[in-house]
Order: C-alpha cells, then structure tokens, then sequence
C-alpha cells in the first residue's frame, strides 16, 4: 500500500513538473524577441564635428560622439545591429591625404556590423577601396554590382544572415547606376545590374530559403527625385519589392523625421529611413518580434550626435 501511495505521489509530482516546464517553455517562446537597429549614411570622411564657427551644423557629428552613443545604446539593449548605407569617402582633407583608411578604422572600432557602397566611395578608385577593406572588420554587402574579375572580388558579398538570439536578419545591399555619376576608369570594371531584379532574387533567398524573420536593404538609390519622378529610387523600389521589410537609405542626403512606409506589391508595409549626411545623425529603429514571425515597429527615432548627447 505504501508502495503504491508513493508511486501515486511521485507520479503526481512528475506530470506537475513536466506541465510546469511546458508552461514555461511556452512563456518563453512567446517573450518577444527585441532588436535595435542603429544606423548612418553619406558620413562622407566627417571625422570631426562641424567646427564652431557659427554654421547651423556646428559641434555635430564627429566619430567620438558617435561611438560614444553607440556604446551607451549597446549597453542597454542585448541585440543591436549597427549599418551604414555608403557614400563613406570624400568630404573632408582627410579623405585627400589618407583616401579612406581611417574612415574605415574608425568604423571597425565602433563596431559596424556590415555597409554598402555608394558612388563617391570610388572617388580613389575601386581598387583603393578594395585596399581600404583590409582595416575593416565588417563586410560590404552588395547584391546588384558584378565584380567579377575587378578587385572587389572576393572582399564582398551579396547577403549576410546576422543572428541575434533566435532571430535571423538577412541583409542585403544595392547601389546607385554609376554611369554619370562615377568615371569609368575608377568603376575598375564594375557591372551595374538592375537594383530592383537583383533585390527581389536575393530577397525570395532570404526568405523562403534562409528562413529569415526579417530582410533589411541598405540602398545608396536615393530616396526620391521630384525632378525626375522615374528615375530608380527607395520609394519605387519599395513599391516594386517582395520580402522586403526595411530599405535603410543614402544619397540624397534626405533627413527624414520618422521612416516613410510604401506598400509592396504585395500590398505588405516597407519602411524607408534615412537620416541626413555627415554623421549628423544616427538613425535608430526598434523592433519588438512576436512568436510567428510577426514583428512591430516600437520606436523610431534620429539622435542627434553632438558631444555628451543621450539616446
């Protein structure tokens, strides 16, 4: 009798733990997953903030000051991804005397995760650009220029899956048509392929093959040109795109206040964000992902970078 009183018990006390330890796996699988996504375009080698001389710029910017609220921001959140959308060359002398070296130096030392390439990025050529990337520690990610036989092949790639935690971000990059905008003998031979082709493909990869629960494009298009209203631009490539959940963009140097959402052909939300020029501004974007890939927009908003500035 005792035996069986005992078995009873302890049987009792097994069904409770294993229910107990379900329950709270299922707790666990659905605590949301955050992601804090931070990022710069068109820094064009500021180094140092705008210099106090009474301009509307001045005391901005400046790598120290950025590093500083990067660090402040990861040391607050567990998942950050920290991207840049080109045109990181040409703008100050120490573009002329140095052709990008501490530029990329400067952005290992903060930690970039990954960047694309925008057009004045060739402005000492494509080969001193391949140069340059053995100071960096992160990838530049491009999936609509061809650099088959240049000196690029091989320093880049067409996507990179990030993970943070249980989440899989898959990155991609496209670049502006260089023709007009880039002499042809710093292109090195680079191939320009269609940026909205070209996105899609890599995009449908990174989504039904990759199983990525979201897909960031860092595009050095543009945002949009009232002068020229078909021209390739973040926001016809949002409307022509599948997959797509964020375009982070560069060029036109655009301060947007709060990301722009176009629907896809797919009639699916794509944001579009870009904050300015010269490293002015960092762009930050938080995401809260719920269980079955669902994911929410929490917060969005630009931090000015200024000495002693908070998130």
């Amino acid at each position: 009798m005792l035996n069986r009183r005992h078995f009873i018990k302890q049987s009792a006390f097994t069904a409770g733990a294993l229910l107990a330890s379900q329950w709270m796996l299922a707790e666990t699988d659905a605590t949301p997953q955050r992601l804090v996504i931070l990022h710069t375009n068109d820094v064009h080698s500021r180094l140092e903030p705008f210099p106090m001389d009474g301009n509307r710029n001045q005391g901005l910017g400046g790598i120290a000051a950025r590093a500083q609220l990067i660090n402040d921001i990861r040391s607050k959140n567990e998942h950050v991804l920290l991207l840049d959308a080109g045109d990181i060359f040409q703008g100050t002398p120490y573009f002329n005397m140095y052709k990008g070296e501490p530029e990329i130096k400067a952005m290992t030392k903060m930690g970039y995760d990954a960047c694309t390439m925008g057009n004045h990025d060739f402005d000492a050529g494509l080969d001193n650009f391949a140069t340059q990337l053995n100071h960096a520690s992160f990838p530049v990610i491009m999936c609509n220029y061809d650099f088959t036989a240049t000196s690029m092949e091989g320093k880049y790639m067409p996507y990179k899956i990030f993970k943070k935690g249980k989440l899989k971000i898959g990155i991609t990059g496209v670049g502006i048509e260089m023709n007009g905008l880039v002499p042809d003998n710093l292109t090195g031979g680079t191939k320009y392929l269609d940026p909205i082709e070209r996105l899609n493909e890599t995009a449908d990869l990174l989504r039904k093959q990759k199983d990525c629960d979201m897909v960031i494009c860092l595009s050095h298009l543009g945002y949009q040109y009232k002068e020229n209203p078909n021209k390739i631009c973040d926001t016809i490539l949002a409307k022509e795109s599948e997959g797509v959940d964020l375009i982070i963009g560069g060029h036109t140097h655009t301060f947007l206040n709060e990301p722009v959402v176009v629907k896809n052909k797919k009639g699916d939300d794509v944001l579009i964000n870009q904050v300015g020029w010269a490293g002015i501004n960092l762009g930050r974007l938080d995401y809260e992902f719920l269980p079955g890939k669902k994911k929410n927009l929490t917060n969005a908003h630009t931090v000015v970078v200024k000495k002693n500035s908070g998130e």
